[in-house]
């Protein structure tokens, strides 16, 4: 007996002795262990890849530091070229893709192309994080565990749900977090339910990641001080500013994403932007990689980083110099970590958020201390800018809130961080209506949200409903032809179409109900004089709210489908809403 038969032979035997509820937790576990994994061979191949360049780079005075992202990037690039010859997407983007577009299906190439291109970019320099590619390693198990049990698509998304949730858990050791991560970013539309296998993910998730890396938090922080209701003021002046911080980091994000775009050749791609990436490490070396270790120091009140390994360590003693570097490291990590996407590198932009984030809290409370307007405490500051960042560039207010919080067990600046990460969203929102994450997606009209209505149309593609039942007439034809054609139709409309497919118009019953039966226009009445052009068409290209609107503007029940002046078939308002409500159906739960 083959492998195949056995396996057949198991999922009839589970079918008949376990329960969908009781397998999709048994899945949840799995998924989450293999997140967990996931996460800890990422982290430790980048520390290990890192170690080994700082121990190069140290007898060469930091110049190494010019070329060691261009080869990062350069070996990642290979790697996909070469190994894997498909493209690696970025992490959270391509999960929401294969949502929204692919019924949850991930190639199996994304289980560990992500680990290696990420490890190569991140360790050699590249100025991004580990939390996209891990997400989208563990939603790549999940769907392929999916796709191996045959379930549908509403299981699928459940197992991508707990597979990102799982991720975020492992890799920033924040269980709830995760959690509301899964609901807010990834946008799960899921019943109460469907929490228990994502709360069992993280479990299993995290769990793992303290087995293999220990329980110690990514940003050890301790409240030593709280606040004061005065100190409100500030922390809402933070979310503003953080929230302008943010919508700076989108705006640049996709102008670089742009300008990349301009280039053809990849080997062009990876000599511009690793070597501007290589010269802002030069001049500024706590852009290096995920900068973990710049945040908490920014968390301790220490804004030492901005001198450490540094061309400009003799400004230590210049408060205005201090100043005025911070704010161009803030302003430069964007730009780090754009050029590392745009010339070829993976990686995740949670990582560069957190770190804008700390900093700006830091500067922010370090000069109002300056100014002796106030006396702040310094490392709370930095501590909520984190969240203010996250909620204004993810557009994720709750996952900012309970991220910091959740990172640093920081809850007893519960308020303070809803009141900053509110603002920031808030004044974010108002200038940007997506993040980083989405606008790609929302751009092509691929994007679901919350909203099941907009998910739904989102899901469905115009060219699965076009109907070809349609007797066809040439325009040269006479009435008499269009008679014998519509004694054997068994629709009331008629497209004229020439030999080479092109739509010339199209005829309806009602319109020639009164000459049909008139033999003697028969010979004499030709179709082209018969014929109107639609009103309303539509491309199967276009998306399924155009249809919609088409729908409601025209009030017809029929709406003709062309392709480049070709003729391809119609679509029926009762098919489309029929086929609405299947996928209704299957995407709720």
């Amino acid at each position: 007996m083959n492998r195949k038969s056995l396996f057949r032979q198991f999922l009839v035997w589970r079918l008949r002795h376990v329960s969908n509820r009781q397998f999709m937790m048994i899945l949840s576990v799995l998924v989450g262990i293999g997140a967990g994994l996931a996460a800890v061979v990422i982290k430790n191949s980048v520390h290990f890849i890192s170690d080994l360049v700082h121990q190069l780079t140290q007898s060469s005075r930091g110049y190494l530091y010019l070329i060691t992202p261009s080869i990062g990037i350069f070996l990642s690039v290979l790697f996909i070229k070469y190994v894997i010859k498909r493209p690696v997407r970025h992490g959270i983007p391509n999960v929401l893709y294969a949502i929204s577009k692919n019924q949850g299906q991930m190639n199996r190439h994304n289980m560990f192309s992500s680990i290696v291109t990420s490890a190569l970019t991140v360790g050699f320099g590249g100025s991004v994080g580990l939390e996209g590619p891990t997400v989208s390693t563990g939603a790549a198990i999940g769907s392929n565990i999916g796709q191996l049990f045959r379930l549908n698509y509403r299981q699928i998304k459940l197992l991508l749900g707990c597979a990102c949730a799982g991720a975020m858990a492992a890799i920033f050791k924040a269980p709830i977090a995760a959690i509301v991560f899964a609901l807010e970013v990834i946008m799960l539309d899921l019943t109460l339910a469907s929490l228990v296998p994502i709360l069992m993910a993280s479990i299993s998730a995290v769990v793992t990641s303290y087995l293999l890396m220990g329980q110690e938090v990514v940003y050890p922080f301790k409240v030593t001080e709280t606040y004061e209701m005065i100190d409100l003021i500030y922390y809402v002046i933070l979310g503003v500013l953080a929230g302008f911080v943010a919508t700076y980091f989108t705006r640049i994000y996709i102008l670089i994403e742009h300008w990349f775009e301009r280039f053809q050749r990849s080997r062009v791609r990876i000599l511009v932007g690793g070597l501007l990436l290589g010269a802002l490490l030069f001049f500024f070396p706590s852009l290096y990689g995920e900068g973990y270790e710049f945040v908490n120091q920014a968390l301790a009140g220490d804004v030492s980083h901005v001198f450490d390994n540094s061309i400009f360590d003799f400004l230590t003693d210049n408060f205005a110099a201090m100043a005025s570097l911070l704010s161009i490291i803030i302003l430069l990590k964007v730009v780090a970590a754009s050029l590392t996407f745009g010339s070829g590198g993976v990686g995740g932009i949670f990582a560069p958020t957190l770190f804008m984030g700390a900093n700006t809290g830091l500067l922010f409370a370090t000069i109002v201390n300056k100014l002796g307007i106030h006396q702040l405490h310094v490392p709370n500051f930095a501590l909520i800018g984190m969240a203010g960042l996250i909620a204004g560039v993810l557009q994720a207010p709750l996952t900012g809130i309970f991220l910091i919080a959740d990172l640093s067990g920081g809850y007893e600046m519960f308020l303070p961080l809803m009141v900053t990460a509110t603002a920031s969203f808030a004044t974010t929102k108002t200038f940007e209506k997506h993040s980083v994450y989405t606008h790609q997606l929302a751009k092509r009209r691929e994007l679901i949200t919350h909203d099941k209505d907009h998910a739904v149309l989102t899901m469905m593609e115009v060219k699965n409903l076009i109907e070809t039942d349609f007797a066809k007439i040439k325009p040269e034809a006479t009435l008499g032809d269009l008679v014998e054609v519509i004694s054997e139709a068994h629709r009331n409309l008629f497209p004229v179409v020439d030999d080479e497919g092109q739509l010339h118009g199209m005829i309806k019953m009602d319109d020639i109900r009164k000459i049909i039966f008139k033999p003697a226009l028969y010979d004499s009445t030709l179709v082209k004089d018969l014929m109107y052009m639609p009103a309303y068409y539509i491309s199967p290209d276009d998306t399924m709210e155009d249809l919609v609107e088409m729908f409601r503007k025209s009030s017809r029940f029929n709406i003709a489908v062309i392709d480049k002046g070709k003729y391809l078939g119609f679509i029926s308002r009762a098919n489309a809403f029929t086929a609405y409500r299947n996928q209704l159906k299957m995407f709720s739960e």
